[in-house]
C-alpha cells in the first residue's frame, strides 16, 4: 500500500508540526443509557481540511459572535430504528446511519434507500448497551471505499467463563458507487472480551494524521469493579481497568494504523503511541476513562465525552498519554473517597497527572445537567455564524435541550450554557444518541424522539419543518 504509506507519513509530519506535544450506565431517570432502546473560533478558510475533507480551523481562545438565541432541527429522516451514529461520504450526496440492531442505512436526496448499506444482523448481539455501536470512513474512502464498524458479537473463541460478549472492530469495503457494502469483505481487526454487558463505548474516528482512534469502556458493572476488573495502584477504591494499562485494553482510547500490519496483528501500532517501548499495551493512546461515548476531532483537538457514574458527566480534551482519572475521580471530584491524589505514584509511569475535563456538569441542579453525556462537535459551518468555533454537545436524557461550550482564554474549564431549541422542535429531542458533522462543517443530531427516531440537521430557528 505505498500510496497509503506516503499519505500517513505526510499527515503524521503535519500533525506533529501542529501539536508538538457511548454512553452508558449513569444513574438517571429509569437508569436509561444512550444504548438502552426505548422500543431508544473564527470561520475556517478555504483549503483548511482534515483527511475526510471537512473544513477545519486552528482553534482560538474565543468564538467571534454571540450564539444564536435558538436553533431549529430540520428532519432528514425519522424512519429509523435505534440510530446511533452517522457519517458523511465525501464524494456522495448521502449519509450512512448506523442503527443499534445491526443495520447501516443509506440516506440520500430521495430519502432512505430501500436496501441497507450494510446488514450485520446475523453477526451482532443486541440489548442494553450492546449492538452496532460505531462507524467511520477511511480518510480516502472516495478512492478505496474502505470503512470500519464497531459492534458487539456473541462470545467468540477464548471468551472467559462468565463473560458477556466480544467487542469486534472490523473493516469492510463498499461497492464502487458507494451504495452498498460488500458483506463478504469483512476483515476483523480487533476483538476484546467484554466481562459485562455495559460500558461498551463504541466511537471510532480517524485523527488528522490518518490513524484510527477506538473508544473502549472500562468493562462494565459499576465503579470499575467486579468480574473482569483488575487490581490497580489506587487502594481507596477497588479496581480497576481505567487505571491499568498492562492487563487489558479496557477503559482507554486506542490508536492504530489500519493501513499497515505488525506481525500477528491485522493492524500496526504507530511508533509514537505513548506506551511503545514502555510497560503497557502499545495500542493505548489515553486511559483513565469510564465509558467514552462519542468523540470527535476539530483539527488536532480531540474531544471525548466520558459518561460518569452517578454524580458528574465530563468532556475531555484528550492528549497523547493522558490519564483522565477514572476510577480515582469522577470528573474533578474524588470517587467514593473523601480525599484522592491528583497524580499517580512515582512508581506508576513516573507520577503522571490525573487530567481535568474541559467540561463537567452535574446530574441535577444546574442549567446544564443530565445523566449521560453525548459528545459532540465544534461547529465550522456557515448557516449559524454565532456557533462557529463553539462545541455543541448534549445529554442522552435530552428533554428538548442542546448544550454549548466556548473555549476560554486560559486553560480552565470551558464555560457552558444551554443552546435553546425552537419550541416546535423540542419534541424531537427526547433522547440524543450522537452528533455528526458534514464536510461543510454543519452539525446533525441523531435522536430518539417521541415517537420517532431520526436524523436532524441543526439550522437557524424558523428554517426547520
Amino acid at each position: 500500500m505505498p500510496d497509503d504509506w506516503t499519505r500517513r507519513r505526510y499527515l503524521g509530519v503535519l500533525a506533529a508540526a501542529v501539536t508538538a506535544g457511548t454512553a452508558g450506565c449513569s444513574n438517571g431517570p429509569e437508569n436509561r443509557t444512550p444504548t438502552d432502546t426505548p422500543t431508544g473560533t473564527p470561520p475556517a478558510t478555504a483549503g483548511d481540511t482534515d483527511p475526510s475533507g471537512t473544513r477545519t480551523a486552528t482553534p482560538t481562545a474565543t468564538a467571534p459572535r454571540d450564539p444564536p438565541e435558538s436553533v431549529g432541527l430540520e428532519p432528514l429522516t425519522t424512519d429509523l430504528s435505534a440510530p446511533l451514529d452517522v457519517v458523511f461520504p465525501p464524494d456522495l450526496d448521502a449519509r450512512y446511519i448506523a442503527q443499534q440492531g445491526g443495520v447501516v442505512a443509506r440516506h440520500g436526496p430521495d430519502g432512505l434507500a430501500s436496501r441497507p448499506f450494510l446488514d450485520l444482523r446475523d453477526a451482532v448481539t443486541t440489548g442494553g448497551e450492546k449492538g452496532l455501536l460505531g462507524l467511520a470512513l477511511h480518510p480516502e474512502f472516495a478512492r478505496n471505499r474502505r470503512f470500519y464498524v464497531r459492534y458487539s458479537a456473541p462470545g467468540r473463541s477464548g471468551l472467559p467463563a462468565g463473560y458477556s460478549h466480544t467487542f469486534v472492530l472490523s473493516e469492510f469495503r463498499a461497492t464502487e458507487d458507494g451504495t452498498r457494502a460488500r458483506r463478504d469483505s469483512e476483515r476483523t481487526l480487533l476483538e476484546i472480551h467484554e466481562p459485562q454487558s455495559n460500558h461498551n463505548a463504541g466511537s471510532i474516528a480517524f485523527g488528522p494524521e490518518g490513524y484510527l482512534y477506538v473508544g473502549v469502556g472500562d468493562g462494565g458493572a459499576g465503579g470499575d469493579q467486579g468480574r473482569g476488573h483488575v487490581a490497580d495502584w489506587y487502594d481507596a477504591v477497588g479496581g480497576g481497568n481505567g487505571q491499568d494499562v498492562t492487563e487489558n485494553l479496557l477503559g482507554s482510547i486506542l490508536r492504530i494504523d489500519v493501513d499497515d500490519r505488525d506481525d500477528g496483528k491485522a493492524y500496526a501500532v504507530p511508533d509514537d503511541n505513548p506506551l511503545v517501548g514502555r510497560q503497557g499495551l502499545d495500542e493505548q493512546y489515553a486511559w483513565g476513562l469510564r465509558n467514552p461515548w462519542r468523540f470527535s476531532f476539530d483539527g488536532t483537538d480531540f474531544f471525548v465525552g466520558d459518561v460518569g457514574q452517578n454524580r458528574f458527566e465530563e468532556v475531555d480534551l484528550v492528549e497523547r498519554g493522558g490519564n483522565y482519572g477514572w476510577n480515582v475521580r469522577e470528573g474533578t471530584h474524588c470517587f467514593q473517597a473523601s480525599d484522592c491524589p491528583s497524580r499517580t505514584p512515582d512508581s506508576v509511569r513516573g507520577g503522571e497527572p490525573l487530567l481535568d475535563p474541559i467540561i463537567e456538569y452535574p446530574h441535577e441542579g444546574a442549567p446544564v445537567s443530565g445523566y449521560s453525556v453525548i459528545g459532540g462537535h465544534v461547529y465550522r459551518g456557515d448557516a449559524l455564524p454565532g456557533l462557529r468555533g463553539r462545541y455543541v454537545f448534549g445529554d442522552y436524557v435530552a428533554q428538548g435541550r442542546l448544550f454549548l461550550a466556548t473555549r476560554p482564554d486560559d486553560d480552565g474549564q470551558w464555560p457552558t450554557e444551554p443552546l435553546p431549541v425552537a419550541s416546535g422542535d423540542t419534541g424531537k429531542l427526547a433522547r440524543i444518541r450522537s452528533f455528526g458533522r458534514d464536510a461543510d462543517g454543519e452539525l446533525y443530531v441523531v435522536t430518539n424522539g417521541e415517537p420517532e427516531a431520526g436524523l436532524h440537521r441543526i439550522v437557524p430557528a424558523g428554517q426547520s419543518s
